[in-house]
């Protein structure tokens, strides 16, 4: 069991009608307020307008149209605009965790002279951060319980996953209810994230009982809780636990302890969404079970056997290999059945640009020293595995 030094101070106040609280969160942290979200939803569920009743005593500013994978130009450049100019005490991140990923990175440009890429290519560390809260409309990424946050940048085909102590919400407010209307492809594409996140901390080569077991049941968890709110989208359960599930899923609370992976497959997916800007979900859930395949061998063998027999109930009389590559095989099977396109030219990647990627991927993301190393020669042949 690895040493360990761990603190998360976000605040998590879950519930129907939670978002009761926001004024009394708020109201320690200022009266200047950078609403940050992404397109319509909020408003069509009426969240934008409970929103500004709420905060109705406050001064609020707005950014809006956040987009998936979310951009350095123009929204986290944008977002530190306002607050320097209007003095912003706060950001409230109403939305998913594109959204908040791009308030962090906002908070943390708004408290630095220079320029913010600075900070998220760790050039420079931060030394503050404006304060965050935010209310959580999809389950996926974690960032509500969680210091980090992944930007893009366009004209370098940068996608940076972006970590700081500063950059915990103050406060992340849950309320399963605001995920009814997600759409069957995010919601999917959600627990695809979600699983990966867990299986990044799993596939490792020190673990613990304790954190096998956490993450087992997070994974039956996701993947029972996944298909009821597919049939039934307003099923209260199966949106709580799958909110639950997604936060506690990237914190580290899941794998203290436990030796680094190097989470390969984020690795290979940032480039992804990076020159094709696909859904982060979609492209891990296809890239995961081709990294299984390339990555079985006599040193990871047992770690998929035990994946196969506790989180799918493959029969343990089997043979190691066996069961192994039945486990990669329900691993695909379940993302094929809840509708995740499974191969990359299924979301528009062809092969003109595999080897280009590769190398991005080898220069950027050190998977070199992951649990299994991945050389170029390994990424290229994952990738292609891919299509």
């Amino acid at each position: 069991m690895q040493n360990f030094d761990y603190m998360t101070p976000t605040r998590l106040i879950f519930g129907k009608c939670v978002v009761k609280n926001l004024p009394e969160v708020i109201a320690p942290l200022g009266k200047k307020i950078l609403l940050t979200y992404g397109g319509g939803s909020i408003k069509k569920i009426g969240l934008y307008d409970k929103v500004k009743e709420l905060l109705k005593n406050f001064e609020i500013y707005e950014l809006s149209d956040i987009q998936p994978n979310p951009k350095y130009d123009p929204s986290v450049l944008g977002g530190v605009k306002i607050c320097k100019e209007k003095k912003i005490d706060v950001i409230l991140s109403v939305g998913g965790g594109s959204v908040l990923d791009c308030s962090k990175a906002i908070a943390a440009g708004a408290c630095y002279d220079g320029d913010p890429w600075d900070l998220i290519t760790y050039k420079v560390r931060a030394k503050a951060a404006l304060p965050i809260v935010d209310i959580l409309t999809l389950a996926a990424t974690g960032s509500e319980y969680d210091m980090g946050g992944v930007i893009s940048r366009t004209e370098t085909n940068d996608k940076i996953g972006y970590m700081d102590p500063h950059l915990y919400p103050v406060c992340s407010i849950l309320d399963p209810t605001y995920t009814f209307t997600v759409s069957k492809k995010q919601t999917a594409a959600g627990c695809a994230d979600a699983m990966n996140h867990i299986m990044e901390q799993y596939f490792c080569e020190d673990s613990t009982l304790l954190n096998d077991g956490f993450m087992e049941s997070a994974l039956k968890s996701l993947m029972t809780h996944t298909r009821t709110a597919l049939k039934n989208p307003e099923d209260y359960t199966a949106r709580a636990e799958l909110m639950l599930d997604c936060t506690y899923g990237c914190n580290g609370i899941y794998s203290l302890g436990n030796s680094m992976s190097g989470w390969p497959c984020h690795g290979i997916e940032h480039a992804l969404s990076a020159y094709y800007d696909i859904t982060h979900g979609e492209g891990l859930a296809i890239i995961t079970p081709r990294w299984m395949k390339h990555i079985l061998n006599e040193k990871s063998v047992d770690r998929f056997v035990k994946y196969g027999v506790n989180v799918f109930g493959i029969d343990s009389s089997l043979g190691k290999f066996e069961i192994a590559e039945k486990a990669i095989q329900a691993t695909y099977d379940f993302f094929e059945s809840i509708g995740i396109p499974m191969h990359l030219k299924e979301v528009g990647i062809d092969d003109s640009r595999i080897e280009e990627m590769a190398h991005h991927i080898a220069v950027n993301e050190g998977l070199e020293n992951a649990w299994i190393p991945l050389k170029e020669d390994d990424l290229v042949k994952i990738l292609k595995e891919s299509l």
